[in-house]
């Protein structure tokens, strides 16, 4: 019989990290060397005592149950970390834990916003954040991030209407893809901006622990106020590699995790316990093993962004998060067609910037996944190319 999907599904093409996988897959079976740039997955090692700590539980016939929450244990951590780590005070009824923060994002604008309700996303920006929003019909609004506003919202810019009508804004640094930090100024008037219109704040913060250069990596609770006006989304996947067990956290307004908690409740049992108990290990590491990885993460970026300048290729060199973002080199217009040419041509794969938003059209996206010696051997592939010059 034939079947039409539903309307929505016009929204979801294929996804452009399973286009690139399908051409690298191609160009592996015709014997190229791969450098593959493209998922921010990350490559070092998750911490024995995380990997211990959830091997033990695994081996507990109890831990198999459905776990309807989290541990004590688990939301004492998250508490503590945020004490230590950010200076934030954070209660146990102001954390929840979700399926990282990819399903995180994806479902917390259901219990938020009404249909047609207005939500102010980044552009460029990563993905889920309009995913997100779409499933729950609200109406976008982009603002843009650009070199003339130091890649920040300009407040002053996002016009009357809008502001009045906005419910919810999603705001991230260092920020995924643009690899931009914001300065302490830029969340008070994130928080003076939000009260003022009544404005919901999440904040996407998956890579304060990755950033560059001697800056601190901060969270948005840090800053008072914050927890009046909103709630903030923390991972576990790029800190302490714990990717694919899918551990995130919401932290914040105490209404909004209830409220969350409400909706997610029809939609879930829990975190697997093993997984919990995997998370409490890794929170209540020494801060030294995340420091040490930022260092190494930094090794790459250098070899990464000076070694594309060094071959003619402007890089600017990454401030925060795994990513470097750039401009397509001289005589590239398409992102989309430069990335196939240059695997094509390269072995190299990196990510279109138009995955990211409109504004992302010209640049392309680096995940900083091998390690230095494998990055200079695609900088010199690059080079060896001649499409630098061409």
């Amino acid at each position: 019989m034939d079947f039409e999907p539903a309307d929505k599904m016009k929204n979801f093409e294929e996804g452009i990290f399973n286009v690139l996988d399908e051409k690298k897959k191609e160009l592996e079976r015709q014997g190229r060397k791969i450098y593959n740039f493209s998922v921010g997955t990350p490559d070092f090692e998750t911490p024995k005592e995380v990997m211990e700590a959830m091997s033990k539980a695994c081996l507990l016939p109890g831990n198999y149950k459905y776990s309807l929450g989290e541990k004590d244990e688990l939301l004492e951590a998250v508490a503590d970390r945020y004490q230590r780590r950010y200076h934030a005070r954070v209660e146990k009824n102001e954390i929840m834990a979700v399926y990282g923060s990819q399903e995180g994002m994806a479902h917390i604008f259901l219990p938020l916003v009404n249909p047609g309700d207005v939500v102010l996303l980044p552009n460029p920006g990563y993905p889920i954040f309009s995913t997100g929003a779409f499933l729950a019909q609200a109406k976008t609004w982009l603002y843009p991030l650009t070199e003339n506003n130091q890649y920040l919202p300009d407040f002053g810019g996002i016009p009357e209407d809008i502001k009045k009508a906005a419910k919810v804004m999603v705001v991230s640094y260092p920020a995924n893809p643009i690899c931009k930090t914001a300065p302490d100024s830029f969340y008070e008037e994130l928080i003076a901006f939000a009260k003022e219109n009544e404005i919901l704040i999440i904040h996407d913060n998956a890579y304060s622990d990755i950033i560059y250069d001697g800056k601190e990596g901060k969270s948005f609770l840090s800053f008072p106020g914050a927890k009046e006006v909103g709630v903030e989304f923390y991972s576990l996947s790029k800190s302490y590699n714990f990717t694919g067990a899918r551990m995130s956290f919401v932290v914040g307004r105490a209404d909004i995790i209830a409220l969350f908690k409400r909706f997610r409740s029809q939609i879930d049992y829990g975190i697997f316990l093993p997984v919990q108990e995997g998370a409490i290990a890794a929170l209540r590491m020494e801060e030294e093993g995340i420091k040490k990885q930022c260092a190494m993460y930094q090794e790459r970026r250098d070899a990464l962004c000076k070694g594309l300048r060094s071959i003619g290729w402007d890089m600017p060199d990454s401030e925060g998060t795994m990513f470097a973002w750039g401009p397509l080199p001289e005589g590239y217009e398409n992102s989309n067609a430069f990335v196939m040419e240059l695997m094509e041509k390269t072995g190299v794969i990196c990510t279109p910037g138009s995955s990211f938003g409109s504004l992302g059209e010209g640049y392309v996206r680096f995940a900083m996944v091998l390690p230095p010696d494998e990055i200079q051997k695609a900088v010199e592939a690059i080079r060896d190319s001649g499409m630098l010059t061409s």
